[in-house]
């Protein structure tokens, strides 16, 4: 296993196990954990050398934080236990240390070595974390020794994590979305990193997303390579992050994972550029090259354009049509609006950054997705 500078907290494993996928079943209409399947699997884990496990309260209908404490008891000293602070249910200061104890009493230990502010975004960091005094309750908790490094996971607008840090100065490590069809953070990924912050990576298969066979490493490399192994090497090969977080159902997806983060000739920056540039230019020579702006809406009609033109780009692009299906099944389930509701009146275009003919083309991708 290969290990990183977490900022200025430490070493951590190059990956993390995401502890929101836990094996589970279901029995007289109650969740329970499978601890004959989670208990070894997470164990083993740490025999592999993953030191950093992270789970949250809501993981695995809120069973997640238990199983960990009880798999990681008997190992606590020799690993790091990330949990979060669901931040929509903070209404008031107390409340940071209800559910620092909840989940210190969950995970049966004295000590959080990362609590996040969890899901923050420029809203919730003004009005709950700034105004509530939040950061002083986090300075105490640390100072008690009841949490080893302040943190947050972060949902929103890339610009907002620059406000974050620059307001929130106490912040250690950072917990954010990258992979290789969302590279919209990497910007402030490297401003993170400048400031002295550890960058663990979620989704770096994209929620499984890249766990589906395609040709897109032979595309962009020119070698032939599960999808997954060429998302997860992207992921790494960002020297700016320390840690790949992987949420494993298996063992099976442990070992897997486990090999190519102890792989000792990972890609280096320069082959991470190129797979970062590769990807940027299949979105370019698409016949269709909608950036995700977002101009374009609100639409009088009320169609989320972005939406359905990022359905087909998975089809389009990177091969994914099982999930470009499943997207635009989604939009059709909740009664969506599509094409047919076009009024025609022309103001999407009128505000395409890439002068998209959005009408004809709205057309003609919903037409290829319907056939998926």
């Amino acid at each position: 296993m290969r290990y990183r500078d977490y900022g200025s907290t430490g070493q951590i494993s190059a990956l993390g196990f995401g502890c929101m996928r836990l094996p589970e079943y279901e029995k007289d209409s109650e969740w329970h954990i499978d601890d004959e399947k989670c208990i070894p699997m997470l164990r083993r884990a740490a025999e592999l050398g993953v030191n950093y496990f992270d789970t949250g309260y809501y993981y695995n209908h809120h069973n997640s934080e238990a199983a960990v404490g009880r798999a990681l008891k008997p190992i606590r000293d020799r690993v790091l236990i990330s949990t979060k602070i669901p931040m929509w249910e903070v209404a008031k200061r107390g409340d940071y240390r209800r559910w620092l104890e909840r989940s210190l009493k969950e995970l049966d230990t004295d000590y959080v070595d990362y609590f996040h502010f969890w899901s923050l975004d420029r809203e919730k960091f003004d009005e709950k974390v700034v105004k509530l005094g939040l950061l002083d309750e986090a300075r105490k908790a640390k100072e008690e020794g009841v949490i080893r490094h302040i943190s947050f996971s972060f949902h929103d607008k890339a610009e907002t994590i620059k406000h974050i840090i620059d307001r929130g100065e106490i912040f250690e490590t950072m917990l954010v979305q990258y992979n290789l069809l969302d590279c919209s953070n990497e910007e402030m990924i490297a401003y993170a990193a400048s400031k002295g912050l550890g960058v663990a990576a979620m989704g770096p298969v994209a929620g499984g997303k890249l766990a589906a066979p395609t040709q897109l490493s032979e595309r962009m490399t020119g070698k032939s390579m599960p999808t997954y192994e060429l998302a997860l090497q992207f992921v790494l090969g960002n020297p700016n992050i320390t840690c790949a977080l992987s949420g494993m159902r298996t063992e099976d997806d442990l070992l897997r994972n486990v090999a190519l983060a102890s792989d000792e000739a990972p890609i280096d920056e320069e082959e991470w550029k190129r797979l970062g540039e590769g990807i940027e230019q299949l979105r370019r020579f698409s016949d269709l090259y909608c950036t995700g702006c977002g101009y374009c809406q609100p639409c009088p009609a009320g169609i989320d354009i972005p939406e359905i033109f990022s359905a087909y780009t998975f089809h389009n692009v990177y091969e994914l049509s099982g999930q470009a299906k499943h997207m635009f099944g989604k939009i059709l389930e909740k009664e969506g609006k599509t094409f047919k509701d076009c009024m025609d009146c022309g103001a999407c275009e009128g505000k395409c950054p890439q002068h998209l003919r959005i009408r004809a083309e709205l057309e003609r991708v919903e037409g290829i997705l319907e056939k998926l």
